[in-house]
């Protein structure tokens, strides 16, 4: 393979990861945006209670799993390492944002919010990456 081949699919590579990363963090927000605008979620900067919390973390976790496919799907090759390699961004800057907004307040949510979205990061990208593979196996049959 030439360098340029190798550049390209170095640009690709992280072309996927990074996609995958914008339409997770997107979808997300934008969802946050829209139920704290139709009054489903209390105004920014209220706290909410556990319940709204879990909706939250469900719908997170289905846009985990849509990041980890779209990932995978954009992947120049190996897409289950593309996928789990999002589940690494996303552990480390879920982490992160554990570590920010630890006891700052009920406004940023009881402890369990932020260590479910550490602890699922990889099983979750690992889950769109499988339903991608799954998919693209059973297209090839």
């Amino acid at each position: 393979m030439s360098e340029a081949q190798t550049r390209r699919r170095l640009g690709r590579s992280i072309g996927a990861v990074l996609a995958g990363f914008a339409v997770t963090a997107a979808v997300s927000l934008g969802t946050d945006a829209v139920l704290h605008g139709t009054g489903v979620f209390p105004p920014w900067g209220e706290p909410m209670s556990d319940t709204r919390f879990m909706l939250a973390t469900v719908y997170r976790l289905v846009y985990t799993i849509l990041g980890g496919y779209l990932t995978a799907r954009l992947a120049p090759d190996r897409p289950m390492a593309h996928a789990l390699t999002l589940g690494a961004v996303g552990l480390v800057v879920s982490t992160t944002g554990a570590v920010a907004t630890w006891n700052r307040g009920p406004e940023f949510g009881p402890a369990w919010f932020p260590i479910m979205l550490v602890v699922t990061a990889i099983p979750f990208t690992w889950a769109g990456g499988k339903i991608y593979e799954d998919s693209h196996t059973a297209a090839h049959r």
